[in-house]
């Protein structure tokens, strides 16, 4: 009988996690700063943005893409490492949050990206329209609301993983669990909320990185 194939065992490892994990923070967090130097971050943006800076917010819609692969080669190198551990229920959760959070990022994004394109055709009649209202509001409560309150339940998930796998300190966890709920209260009342999450898996990512290497006996 043939043997079932299996991934190499270094595409499974915490370092895997740990290399998705910063490549995901770093795209979005430099998509997210972009983002912020530009955008209002407020439904009702009057579009003012349009022109010489947009450059900004296109650069960060292309480097979403490549986070949200990043996102989900981290996502399941997580999952694998519960092994036999891994709970029905508990998966859905995780994944789905996980999913989730990827494809509303994605949304908000063309969303935006739909903007800039049509503005391009049309620099004068955009401004100031109901349309360019209904898309920046669109893309703003898309991301601000929902696709935060994903991340915050991925980040519930997500800490427990941690918990129960002990691939990273203690610490983190109690960190993810305190960040999961204040994303999930206050995620539309504070324009900085967003960049919770990466921060988030970029801490854990590095202290995986730095544990990986201890126990190998290679210097950090």
């Amino acid at each position: 009988m043939p043997q079932p194939h299996r991934a190499p065992a270094g595409l499974k490892t915490p370092r895997a996690a740990a290399v998705a994990g910063i490549l995901f923070s770093a795209l979005l967090i430099t998509a997210i700063l972009l983002v912020l130097q530009t955008l209002r971050l407020h439904p009702r943006d009057p579009g003012d943005w349009l022109g010489a800076q947009s450059w900004k917010v296109a650069l960060a819609l292309h480097l979403i893409p490549f986070a949200g692969i990043a996102f989900l080669w981290f996502m399941g190198v997580l999952r694998d490492r519960l092994g036999s551990q891994e709970h029905k229920l508990f998966a859905t959760v995780f994944l789905g949050s996980g999913l989730l959070f990827v494809v509303l990022l994605f949304v908000s994004a063309s969303a935006i990206g739909a903007i800039l394109v049509v503005h391009a055709a049309l620099p004068r009649e955009l401004a100031g329209s109901a349309a360019f209202a209904l898309a920046r509001a669109f893309a703003y409560h898309l991301t601000s609301v929902y696709a935060l309150k994903m991340a915050g339940v991925f980040l519930l998930t997500a800490s427990t993983i941690l918990l129960r796998t002990g691939i990273t300190a203690r610490w983190t966890v109690i960190l993810g669990y305190a960040a999961a709920a204040f994303i999930l209260i206050g995620s539309h009342l504070v324009d900085w909320t967003f960049m919770i999450f990466p921060i988030w898996v970029l801490v854990v990512s590095a202290d995986i990185l730095v544990r990986e290497r201890r126990h190998s006996g290679t210097p950090a």
